[in-house]
């Protein structure tokens, strides 16, 4: 006797596939990372992210138009930090004109309805490129945390909506919520980057802003000390909750793929927003291997998008946002 039911009538034309589709991506779903350097008419390709761009301000300012137009309202900004601008304790963060500063308020100028969101981090203004000041081959964690905060006050105050501390510093979101309560910020919220784990995949963007870590005495050539063990699980959960007690808006788990289960295991514990950042190693991954000729791009772009909400996401931080979204129609 032939079965009854017969899953696959569910499945029999593409008009039925998206009828019953359980997960569905539109161009609300994405934040848009944005790499930003100094001069003008700077639109300089980053060799290891194929097709994406440092851009100077002016050229950001034609961006951020482009990207509104598609129905992409979200944007997380990166400074590409000149070498003479760096040094240990990030001096030039808290520079009112700095880069990002600018860059700021150059977005708000041209699209004031565009979110902004920034990274909140000393990497790039780092002459060692770790996410804290060093001392005796210690990356320190308050004294990193004050200028994480002194930072996020300055990006509030040129206009940015969200502040994003990417550094994995213990105690960092409580005290830019206080200070920027302190402040009179109440309105100015806080995306955490709450599990990030100390990941191969973060190459490129390093390329792109040149913050990858040099060799120094005593000290690790790596983040494995702040940033989390990536056979770790439950601690997700725990550095998640901490980041929610402390005043997080939204919480992110980085990178993407390698990591769902995180994500899934978050959307059953927690009722913020989860943002997934699919970080530069993936993005390049899938670049070369279209290249070759090994992989269909969109297809495995889609998919591995469709994956990320699937899990859990409320937030996508993609490099492949405009990509998508054209293909989304």
């Amino acid at each position: 006797m032939y079965p009854l039911i017969r899953n696959r009538r569910l499945r029999s034309s593409q008009a039925i596939r998206n009828l019953v589709r359980e997960t569905t991506l539109t161009p609300s779903d994405f934040l848009v990372p944005l790499f930003v350097t100094e001069g003008k008419g700077v639109k300089k390709e980053i060799p290891s992210m194929p097709n994406y761009f440092n851009l100077s301000l002016d050229l950001l300012e034609k961006e951020v138009k482009e990207l509104w137009k598609m129905g992409l309202c979200s944007v997380l900004l990166f400074a590409k930090v000149e070498e003479n601008l760096k040094d240990n304790k990030g001096t030039e963060a808290l520079n009112p004109d700095g880069l990002m500063q600018r860059a700021i308020k150059t977005i708000k100028n041209a699209c004031p309805q565009m979110l902004v969101m920034t990274d909140v981090a000393m990497d790039p203004y780092s002459s060692y490129g770790h996410d804290g000041i060093i001392s005796d081959g210690e990356i320190l964690n308050d004294e990193s945390v004050e200028v994480l905060t002194e930072m996020s006050l300055s990006h509030a105050k040129a206009g940015a909506d969200f502040v994003a501390p990417s550094d994995m510093m213990d105690g960092r979101i409580l005290s830019i919520r206080e200070a920027l309560e302190d402040e009179g910020y109440t309105n100015t919220g806080i995306m955490a980057y709450s599990a990030k784990y100390a990941s191969a995949f973060y190459g490129p963007f390093r390329d792109a802003l040149d913050s990858a870590p040099v060799d120094i005495k005593n000290v690790p050539k790596d983040k494995k000390t702040y940033q989390m063990d990536y056979a770790n699980r439950l601690e997700a959960i725990r550095e998640t909750e901490q980041d929610i007690d402390e005043g997080a808006d939204i919480v992110m788990v980085k990178p993407g793929l390698c990591y769902l289960d995180i994500v899934r295991d978050l959307k059953n514990e927690i009722d913020v927003p989860i943002a997934v950042y699919q970080v530069s190693g993936e993005y390049a991954m899938v670049k070369a291997a279209a290249e070759k000729g090994w992989l269909d791009h969109d297809a495995v772009m889609m998919e591995q998008l469709t994956a990320i909400k699937r899990a859990g996401a409320s937030i996508i931080a993609s490099y492949f946002a405009k990509d998508a979204v054209k293909l989304l129609g």
